[in-house]
């Protein structure tokens, strides 16, 4: 049962904003010190808890997992300090998580929706164009507020990435979301995805790898974020690699896609396009790196507190969680050292809260 904490460090409420003094009381957070002597007092610099943007709990290598093993992934991301998940499309029903109060708090997207063959087996749910529209509506209806589109994959006939649906039956299926009060994002790799995508009136980009000039002030004056995802596009060689001897135009674009991804992400950044941390664990990556994927935005050029950011106060804001604030829940990480002056001290983490509980 959750009791006192005290943070006897300094508390970072936003990039900029710092502050001391600081419990958690039954679960909730407060600024003003309790009457009663604390259960635990925890020293460093305070956080609140991170997002990762882009997850799969209950997804593994072949789809679905079992409920023992999507657990096992939901704390492996707890325990890194990963306490809120935006799980962008899952082949199993993981509603259960939600009621865990010992796990990560989860947004979920329903199940991907990708054209029929045209994306990795039995992980998505597959139409083809005239199924589309319906297909967004119900995974609307079925996860937390957002749908998750596959946006392009390898179009085998053509040799090369290629949108998976037509412009127009891509609008109607943004709009028939909007209509049931879901965002939609898409996984994107290629370059004329965006602009379809951007078109259409999406909500979110994943990857975007295929960033180009013209597409920076659209991102910008419309408002859609992107979660880069670049751990996973790390694996991008290994892809190509694979698929040389078949496939050698794409495996050229993907390389084309790989050497040029942390470049796009800082032209994104200085062009005020809004960044969020994701790591696309739950099939090739593994599950816990959040640290990993803001140490690579970091890397990618985006200053410390901006790729903290990413995937915490501004991430936290943009899913509608509460941060570091008066009665919000007690969902924080504590660092040995000032992450925006030493940024690796967040894959080290010295302390875990959850609700209030102490993880570790």
């Amino acid at each position: 049962m959750a009791g006192i904490i005290e943070f006897s460090g300094t508390v970072l409420t936003g990039p900029d904003r710092e502050r001391q003094g600081l419990w958690s009381v039954d679960g909730r957070l407060t600024f003003h010190r309790p009457a009663t002597t604390p259960d635990v007092v925890l020293d460093g610099w305070v956080l609140p808890g991170f997002v990762d943007a882009h997850c799969h709990i209950g997804l593994g290598p072949g789809g679905a997992v079992p409920d023992e093993v999507a657990e096992e992934q939901a704390r492996t991301d707890r325990d890194a300090g990963t306490l809120l998940v935006r799980d962008a499309g899952g082949a199993s029903d993981t509603r259960w998580l939600q009621q865990r109060h010992d796990m990560p708090r989860l947004i979920r997207a329903g199940r991907h929706i990708a054209r029929s063959r045209r994306y990795l087996r039995d992980f998505a749910v597959e139409v083809e164009p005239d199924g589309l529209v319906e297909a967004v509506r119900k995974q609307a209806r079925a996860g937390d507020g957002w749908v998750k589109l596959v946006g392009d994959w390898i179009d085998r006939g053509a040799g090369d990435l290629a949108p998976s649906f037509p412009d127009a039956v891509v609008r109607d299926a943004v709009q028939a979301a909007h209509d049931e009060g879901a965002r939609v994002t898409a996984h994107c790799f290629a370059e004329d995805t965006l602009d379809q995508m951007l078109d259409a009136g999406i909500d979110c980009i994943e990857h975007a790898t295929g960033l180009l000039p013209r597409h920076l002030p659209r991102l910008a004056g419309q408002g859609v974020p992107i979660v880069p995802t670049l751990i996973n596009i790390d694996t991008f060689p290994d892809i190509a690699r694979q698929a040389e001897s078949k496939f050698p135009r794409y495996a050229a674009h993907m390389r084309a896609l790989w050497e040029r991804r942390a470049e796009r992400v800082l032209e994104a950044f200085e062009a005020g396009v809004t960044i969020y941390a994701g790591t696309d664990a739950g099939s090739v990556i593994r599950h816990g790196r959040i640290a990993d994927e803001i140490l690579a935005l970091h890397r990618a050029g985006l200053p410390p507190a901006a790729a903290l950011d990413a995937a915490c106060w501004g991430a936290r804001s943009w899913l509608g969680a509460g941060g570091i604030s008066e009665d919000a829940s007690a969902d924080v990480v504590v660092c040995r050292e000032d992450p925006r002056e030493v940024p690796t001290t967040v894959a080290s983490l010295t302390n875990v809260v959850l609700r209030g509980e102490l993880i570790r």
